[in-house]
């Protein structure tokens, strides 16, 4: 099961997308019977319970290193492309227990990595020796973040919060980047399993309008150029 993380960001993978002969084209994620029927009241908790259920527990987890370690080499791979260096600096927001850390400095070992997650018990358990700050996407303007990143990491957050919370954080992030922004995110046109608690339905065109008001550039496969090396983009290397 691949964990298209369906959580704040954690790229722990919480969601996996359906393949093979029961994965219809283009079936509406509204017709998963899990879906919820309204959009939440509260924000998800992210404690430890949360962490040992999504990530650690054999009996629910979906949760695979392989997976995470082919979005690194990917995203690095594109990103060094584009800036013609090696990645030198990574943002990733929404980090959970920061398992692209890892993926990403085995592939650069000198890479400098910072977390950021809304979970307070992520940000006290693996703050020291992960790098992980607390806050989410609304507090990037006020942590301090040492920008800007050759990448930006957000995978699997943007589906839990709301519209405003998408939109300045999206917006955030396209600033803070000089390189490529990884946003990872299904929509209500999407088919996947995980944990759909507290997802938000919307279509993939919302989410297309607010990237491009936020000046990032789709290039494919969850890459979008930063509004910094946008000029730096081949026409038929840029999405449709």
């Amino acid at each position: 099961m691949e964990v298209y993380s369906a959580h704040c960001g954690r790229h722990v993978i919480a969601g996996t997308l359906r393949h093979g002969p029961d994965a219809r084209a283009g079936a509406a994620f509204a017709q998963n019977a899990r879906m919820p029927s309204r959009v939440p009241d509260e924000p998800k908790t992210y404690d430890a319970s949360y962490y040992d259920r999504w990530y650690h527990d054999p009996r629910t987890r979906v949760t695979a290193r392989t997976l995470v370690r082919r979005k690194a080499a990917l995203a690095v791979a594109a990103t060094e492309q584009l800036l013609e260096h090696p990645v030198r600096n990574v943002l990733d927001v929404g980090c959970g227990e920061a398992p692209w850390r890892g993926a990403l400095r085995a592939l650069r070992p000198r890479l400098a990595y910072t977390g950021v997650d809304p979970s307070a018990w992520a940000a006290r358990r693996w703050g020291p020796t992960r790098g992980v700050l607390h806050g989410g996407l609304t507090d990037l303007e006020r942590l301090p973040l040492r920008g800007p990143f050759d990448l930006v990491v957000c995978s699997d957050v943007l589906h839990y919060v709301s519209d405003a919370e998408v939109r300045r954080g999206v917006a955030a992030m396209a600033a803070l980047a000089r390189g490529l922004v990884w946003l990872e995110a299904f929509t209500s046109e999407d088919d996947f399993e995980g944990d759909v608690e507290g997802f938000r339905p919307r279509p993939a065109r919302w989410y297309r309008a607010a990237f491009r008001r936020a000046g990032l550039v789709p290039l494919g496969l969850w890459l979008h150029a930063s509004p910094a090396v946008e000029h730096r983009v081949a026409a038929l290397e840029r999405g449709g």
